[in-house]
């Protein structure tokens, strides 16, 4: 077990490392981690709290909002805007930035959420979660919009928690990744899966299949060659993932490899995809590559990206290093 060492004792020992730390982005970690904590024990708990189903309503992107995506939110507002940490919040929930409110003290940071990842899953008792990114504020005053719009590169830190069996908080300052799993007797996340590091070969996809049609020739050419296993060009047998909840899929991938695909789709126009680049795709880049892993859009490193609108969204293509160089390599050679 590590030693048993706590999430806390964990911030304070990589902040002790740092020599100008002032400590106040592990004051932000742990205010995470307690939000974090309040959203398992409403999964958990389920229907048996009335918080199951549909709110009957939308949110920014149009999609049909569960009662948990809402109070999931208001828990992540409330956790972070007073501990004096954050200069602004951005959730994928609302339409605009969140204002830290007047009576609570500014930071210098910015937190970007997705409150609950793969909230379709909920009502049929499927893995959820949480998924957090944390960039400087350069802003002299009040962080506007276009203070968020940061490369993925730029990000100070970046995690997710998975509310499945157990709950399990992923996490990277940009020194490797580390994994820490809830202990609900003592209500504190211990650590339990050092030195994350994925496998650079797989024989593992993730993708939704029913989406094929619409796919790009290098992604179809990519699956193609999967799925005729060891008889095909690849030499090999695969498998086939999908759990429609990016947490899971990303966490299976930083602990046996595989790679998760949501490809750019043809119905859209070239520049967009599923996925948020702010909430979802950079936090999830960071992560993998500091796992040892890559994340590309097809065309370029998700991380070199610099995003236009806080709600911009992008294909994604995660997981282990040469299963994501080869799907890359098919982009680049359709284009010549």
């Amino acid at each position: 077990m590590n030693n048993n060492v706590s999430l806390s004792q964990f911030i304070l020992e990589q902040q002790r490392c740092l020599k100008d730390a002032s400590g106040t982005l592990s004051l932000l970690l742990k205010d995470i981690a307690t939000a974090c904590k309040k959203i398992s024990h409403l999964v958990n708990r389920g229907e048996l709290m009335n918080v199951l189903g549909s709110a009957e309503s939308e949110n920014i992107h149009g999609e049909v909002q569960k009662k948990l995506d809402i109070i999931t939110n208001n828990i992540m507002i409330d956790t972070l805007n007073w501990g004096g940490s954050l200069a602004g919040m951005a959730s994928e929930e609302d339409d605009e930035i969140i204002a830290i409110p007047t009576q609570y003290p500014k930071g210098k940071y910015l937190a970007l959420f997705d409150p609950l990842d793969g909230s379709s899953n909920i009502d049929v008792n499927l893995a959820v979660g949480t998924i957090f990114s944390i960039l400087h504020s350069h802003a002299d005053d009040e962080p506007k919009t276009e203070d968020f719009l940061q490369k993925g590169c730029n990000q100070v830190c970046a995690g997710f928690v998975l509310y499945g069996p157990s709950t399990l908080m992923v996490l990277t300052t940009g020194n490797g990744v580390n994994g820490f799993t809830l202990d609900q007797d003592i209500g504190e996340f211990i650590l339990t899966h050092p030195n994350m590091r994925i496998p650079e070969d797989s024989s593992e996809f993730a993708i939704n299949m029913s989406n094929q049609r619409f796919w790009e020739a290098p992604v179809q050419r990519y699956i193609d060659e999967c799925l005729q296993g060891s008889e095909g060009p690849r030499g090999k047998n695969f498998n086939m993932r999908w759990i429609a909840s990016l947490v899971a899929e990303v966490y299976r991938i930083l602990t046996r490899g595989g790679v998760f695909m949501y490809p750019l789709d043809l119905r859209k126009p070239l520049t967009e995809g599923r996925l948020r680049i702010m909430y979802e795709a950079n936090p999830m880049a960071f992560i993998i590559e500091q796992a040892g892993g890559s994340c590309s859009t097809g065309r370029e490193r998700m991380l070199d990206i610099k995003p236009t609108s806080i709600h911009q969204r992008v294909p994604v293509i995660l997981g282990s290093k040469n299963e994501v160089e080869r799907i890359v390599a098919y982009h680049q050679e359709s284009t010549h």
